[in-house]
């Protein structure tokens, strides 16, 4: 069976990950699946999920993978999503959810994985001045904020710090992806479908960077 384009998208948090994604969604035409979002969504809505995951987030932890996993592996069952083509942003998080997620979308494989590559002095300077609409989530900085008094440009929505962008949970996060994440770029590697992506510059220029790197990959797999 003929897929649409089979991605995942890692880096740091902090790199543009979320932005890159919805960009890269419309211009493949396909799903943006993120795990974050999710979670969030589960918070506010104080589900069994959310409860456990906030006392995670808040702390800066990884969510257990269980949780996550489960959660992802749900929404794959939606629209088709493994035949249409879909774009992961925050998951895999570690090599045993690569795996499990390897076994789950089998007999198609991902087409490319995109690592944007970000120094972690760039990502701590953008995390703090981060600012995220409560219910949209669109995301806004003390540098570009919203056009009035925070309030979302798109919806309405009021534009606030999250709760998990203060600097002590900030550095735990980083900490974690060092030991937890970072070793799913040597996973990547060795099935020969990580492309990195230099992260810094204009948002349009990362994303031509990431596209020309995925439609790479595509034609691969046509011919």
């Amino acid at each position: 069976m003929d897929t649409g384009a089979l991605l995942v998208i890692l880096g740091k948090q902090g790199a543009g990950k979320g932005t890159q994604c919805v960009m890269l969604s419309r211009y493949y035409a396909i799903p943006h699946i993120s795990s974050g979002d999710m979670l969030r969504s589960n918070v506010r809505q104080k589900t069994p999920l959310g409860i456990k995951a906030k006392a995670a987030m808040d702390a800066g932890e990884l969510i257990p993978d269980e949780i996550v996993t489960e959660m992802i592996k749900a929404r794959l069952l939606q629209d088709s999503a493994i035949s249409t083509g879909f774009i992961l942003d925050g998951f895999p998080r570690t090599v045993s959810q690569a795996k499990a997620l390897d076994d789950y979308i089998l007999p198609n494989k991902f087409d490319a994985v995109i690592n944007l590559d970000v120094p972690q002095a760039v990502v701590l300077k953008r995390l703090a001045s981060r600012r995220v609409c409560q219910d949209c989530q669109a995301v806004y900085s003390t540098s570009m904020p919203p056009k009035v008094n925070w309030t979302c440009d798109i919806c309405g929505g009021e534009v606030v710090q999250r709760d998990d962008d203060t600097e002590e949970s900030i550095l735990r996060r980083l900490e974690l992806y060092d030991k937890e994440t970072y070793p799913l770029i040597d996973y990547y590697t060795k099935a020969n479908i990580l492309k990195n992506i230099n992260g810094v510059g204009a948002t349009e220029v990362v994303l031509k960077r990431s596209i020309k790197a995925i439609d790479s990959a595509l034609k691969l797999r046509k011919d």
